[in-house]
């Protein structure tokens, strides 16, 4: 990661974003601190590097077009992870049938994850990620946001929008599913 990426803080961005003048340079010092994290979150919940970039684009895209709506009371990145997690469940819904649910999608995005894997990629990983793309959609975003961004559960509140009570019980539950998944399917 570049110094410039570690050193910029979130306001300086903001008041960038929010000055016509240098909304462009804000939207790159934005990509410079948040864009690969953004990627990996979206990657996670979509699993093609393909769509990934897609959505990442989109969440670009509507943090361009909005960034008027930003609302200083929650921090930047809840409000990104917002966008891209809209962005990513927006892509997974046009994968689906007219009488399917993102949900049912599981299966599909598990085939998904050996295919994107690199062929030297480590089982015990490829089977996480196989365990975590058959999660139902609240419980894969509440475990990713948890366990690979380390958000907090006042932030994934913010994110999602559900009470850190639910939010809390959807972790267990997704580490649960997780946890017998790869005991089963473990050499």
């Amino acid at each position: 990661m570049s110094e410039m990426s570690v050193s910029i803080s979130d306001e300086q961005i903001v008041s960038r974003l929010l000055d016509d003048i240098h909304v462009e340079e804000g939207v790159r010092l934005l990509m410079r601190k948040y864009g690969e994290p953004l990627y990996w979150h979206l990657r996670r919940m979509v699993v093609s590097h393909d769509d990934a970039e897609d959505a990442l684009q989109e969440t670009m895209i509507n943090v361009y077009k909005y960034r008027s709506t930003y609302s200083r009371e929650y921090q930047l990145s809840s409000w990104l992870y917002k966008i891209a997690t809209n962005e990513a469940l927006k892509l997974l819904k046009q994968k689906t049938s007219e009488f399917q649910s993102v949900d049912d999608l599981g299966d599909s995005l598990k085939d998904s994850v050996r295919s994107e894997a690199s062929p030297d990629a480590d089982e015990a990983l490829i089977l996480l990620q196989e365990a975590i793309a058959l999660l139902p959609t609240k419980q894969k975003l509440v475990f990713n946001l948890r366990y690979y961004e380390e958000k907090s559960y006042e932030e994934i509140h913010d994110i999602l929008g559900d009470s850190v009570n639910t939010l809390k019980t959807n972790y267990h539950y997704a580490a649960n599913k997780i946890k017998e998944y790869i005991t089963e399917h473990s050499l």
